[in-house]
């Protein structure tokens, strides 16, 4: 069974990137990242690679998408409360992120959504499993 995620994600500057999740509070593993690729720690077992697509194509025999005009993937992380999905998409956009999507409060879930500087879309959801429905 798998232990860690490593999501690999295509940039065209790497250093704007790194810069912009930095401002959004993730460190990067210095033993994983150099002038092709970043670490992105999420958690101690949820990592995100970001690289130069140049470098990136040499993982695959398919073209990269161009995020900011197709979806190629959704990412959702869980947030501590609402709180943190509030400040961290007003900090993304603060940083040049776009909103793609209204947020969204179900009652025992609060969600909202941001495509970073290369158009990733990124989903932030607090959940409060006590209030769940039936």
């Amino acid at each position: 069974m798998a232990t860690k995620v490593f999501i690999n994600l295509p940039v065209k500057d790497l250093n704007r990137s790194k810069a912009f999740f930095e401002g959004l509070g993730y460190s990067f593993n210095p033993q994983f990242t150099d002038e092709n690729a970043a670490c992105m720690v999420i958690s101690d077992t949820i990592y995100v690679m970001l690289l130069i697509e140049p470098y990136f194509q040499t993982f695959t025999k398919k073209g990269i998408s161009d995020a900011t005009k197709q979806t190629e993937v959704l990412i959702a992380l869980d947030a501590s409360s609402k709180e943190e999905v509030v400040n961290t998409i007003a900090k993304a956009k603060e940083l040049g992120a776009t909103i793609y999507n209204e947020p969204q409060d179900h009652g025992w879930m609060y969600q909202h959504s941001f495509a970073d500087l290369d158009g990733h879309q990124w989903e932030l959801a607090y959940m409060d499993e006590t209030q769940m429905p039936g």
